[in-house]
């Protein structure tokens, strides 16, 4: 007897169909796993033989053929253990045909018949409500991830066992979302308790209007990786649509928690220095999404940037200017989106005292510059931001002065993003003015004729290259965004060009 099961996989974040067949015949009892299943997939033989029999159904002597179609895609992971499961217990007879049908299955199976969570239940979820699926069954972990797709019922029996007599039943137990709270902005660190820096706090502000990236310079304690960590506190809450793109991610690399399934709060990301160039941007012999995507309409913050090598950094080139990262393979090429705003902190010198009036140097001419040099010149030529932090008088920082707090800032922030999606209404794809082209906005952003002639001097003096000049066009048009200006004046140049990094040679 013949038994097919509709179920899906992933490529990326996202899903597509997988046709589970079964064959049941006569012969010497046996397995026959065929599709290109790798790794876990193989596994499943074992796991869902057990399954079955410890859920109290039979696993007849027959030789049983599992065939995953479409048959020259590679497959991986656990989650096509239920509908292999199922598609024995229907090619055995233990299961009617027509209960089966309708629905789209995914889980990974205990040896007891329990089931248990699998990455990207919400892209799942996704892709059944895109081919007119009406409802999915995936494992009681998964549930709250694949309700976000309000247009598909999700079923999440605890077990085949209870499944099973459900599916005899003629219906499924559908799941509601469990109730859980949006992070509360309390949560959140408060720029209120940054004292001083005001240079480096108005820079935290230009970044987090315009999606800018930021590089910070500063002895240590100065209040660089501070600053950067109360970012996430200034920016706007996630659309939906960001979420969505956000929890798919997350799921796809299983580290999707409960608190981010429903957070409004954007992405930030803090990656070791020690990180290796795929667990940045993305690789492995199976692609998962690097600490690029899992920044995804957030922040990517780099401490002690300058310690990362130097082939890790450049890295990084490529998704900064498309706004995803694309992993070749002999059979496929996988897409993940990385749109992030990059913040990074850095020491002047390996001893950094440079510049410190409260330390002294002790590097040499030549060690500071090996030192910069680790950025590449490429890669600081995409930078639209750099700022230097220095370290703050005892008297400032023990001064009994009123800093303004996050939540006023981020209302400044808030009302320029606003702006910036009224500019870019009719422009796909784009929302903020870093992610905007830069001829466009030297055509249509508001650049008046005294800005414009600012920028071509500076351009010259400061040996500035096409991209450089369109990035600091960038800044300076959110610059007047914050000022709730229509037009960008010498002000707002001038202003921008205080944050131009400097350039050095590849």
């Amino acid at each position: 007897m013949l038994a097919a099961i509709r179920s899906a996989a992933l490529r990326g974040i996202e899903a597509y169909e997988i046709l589970v067949e079964v064959d049941a015949a006569a012969g010497l009892p046996q397995w026959t796993l065929v599709g290109l299943p790798i790794g876990a997939v193989k596994e499943s033989r074992e796991r869902v033989g057990a399954a079955i029999v410890n859920s109290g159904f039979t696993l007849p002597p027959r030789r049983i053929t599992v065939n995953l179609a479409p048959a020259d895609v590679r497959k991986e992971g656990t989650s096509f253990d239920l509908p292999i499961a199922l598609g024995i217990l229907v090619a055995t007879g233990q299961l009617p045909p027509d209960a089966v049908a309708g629905r789209l299955y995914a889980g990974e199976l205990g040896l007891d018949g329990q089931l248990r969570s699998i990455r990207g239940a919400l892209s799942i979820a996704r892709h059944a409500a895109a081919i007119g699926v009406a409802e999915i069954v995936i494992p009681p972990a998964n549930v709250a991830e694949a309700s976000r797709v309000s247009s598909v019922r999700v079923a999440a029996p605890c077990s085949l066992r209870v499944l099973a007599d459900e599916l005899r039943e003629g219906g499924l137990a559908l799941s509601a979302a469990p109730a859980g709270g949006r992070a509360a902005r309390s949560e959140v660190l408060d720029l209120a308790d940054v004292v001083g820096q005001e240079t480096a706090k108005r820079a935290l502000e230009v970044a987090a209007a315009g999606a800018h990236n930021l590089v910070m310079v500063g002895p240590p304690g100065a209040g660089k990786t501070m600053l950067a960590r109360r970012l996430p506190g200034i920016l706007p809450e996630l659309t939906e649509d960001e979420s969505l793109e956000v929890v798919a991610i997350h799921s796809v690399a299983g580290t999707l928690t409960s608190e981010a399934i429903t957070s409004s709060i954007r992405p930030f990301r803090a990656p070791h220095h020690s990180i290796s160039s795929a667990g940045l941007i993305g690789g492995g012999s199976s692609p998962r999404p690097g600490e690029v995507s899992l920044a995804h309409n957030g922040v990517l913050f780099l401490d002690e940037m300058l310690e990362f090598p130097r082939s890790v950094l450049d890295g990084l080139r490529q998704p900064m200017e498309d706004g995803r990262v694309v992993i070749s393979r002999v059979a496929s090429s996988v897409r993940f989106p990385a749109k992030f705003t990059l913040v990074g902190a850095t020491n002047p010198c390996p001893c950094g005292r440079l510049g410190d009036p409260a330390g002294v140097c002790t590097c040499s001419v030549a060690d500071v510059e090996r030192y910069a040099g680790r950025m590449s010149g490429p890669l600081a030529d995409r930078i639209d931001m750099h700022v230097t932090v220095g370290a703050d008088e005892h008297s400032e920082i023990t001064a009994e002065t009123g800093c303004e707090s996050s939540a006023s800032t981020r209302l400044r922030v808030a009302a320029a993003r606003e702006r910036q999606l009224t500019r870019f209404a009719n422009t796909r794809g784009v929302t903020c003015n870093a992610h905007a082209n830069g001829r466009w906005i030297d055509t249509n952003g508001g650049i008046d004729s005294d800005s414009r002639s600012m920028l071509h001097a500076a351009a010259t003096s400061l040996s500035l290259s096409a991209r450089g000049y369109h990035r600091v066009l960038k800044v300076a048009r959110t610059i007047a965004d914050l000022d709730e200006s229509a037009t960008v004046c010498g002000a707002h140049v001038a202003e921008a060009l205080r944050f131009r990094p400097i350039v050095r040679s590849p």
